[in-house]
């Protein structure tokens, strides 16, 4: 079983900055791109930054020069260092990995339970 969890988020500041984690775990055999996306009240579910195995990396046009999104092969895990917040970047931030579970021989993807960034001006 895979599971994706998140972990970093809060309440911060305008200006202020959050690193968010997450970690995949479970019987997995090969990850291909992993993710950052988030989701505003009322608003679709949206990318923010993702990144390759190979560290090819993409991010929405939003956030360039704010966010880097980072990643540990070896670890399963994605960090997504957000500077210089805003409150439009307020929105509960899913991760996402598009992966083969052991015993498979697809890529699949799978989400994260969602941790909340509330920036307060």
């Amino acid at each position: 079983q895979v599971q994706l969890v998140e972990s970093g988020g809060g309440l911060v500041q305008v200006g202020g900055s959050l690193r968010l984690s997450c970690a995949a775990s479970g019987s997995i055999l090969s990850i291909n791109v992993m993710g950052w996306y988030r989701q505003a009240p009322g608003k679709q579910r949206e990318l923010v930054a993702r990144i390759s195995k190979d560290g090819t990396t993409d991010y929405a046009d939003s956030v360039k020069g704010r966010f880097t999104i980072s990643r540990d092969n070896a670890k399963n895990t994605a960090d997504l260092q957000m500077n210089s917040l805003k409150p439009e970047d307020t929105a509960v931030y899913y991760c996402n990995a598009n992966l083969i579970p052991l015993g498979s021989y697809r890529y699949k993807g799978y989400w994260g339970q969602g941790t909340q960034v509330t920036v307060s001006s």
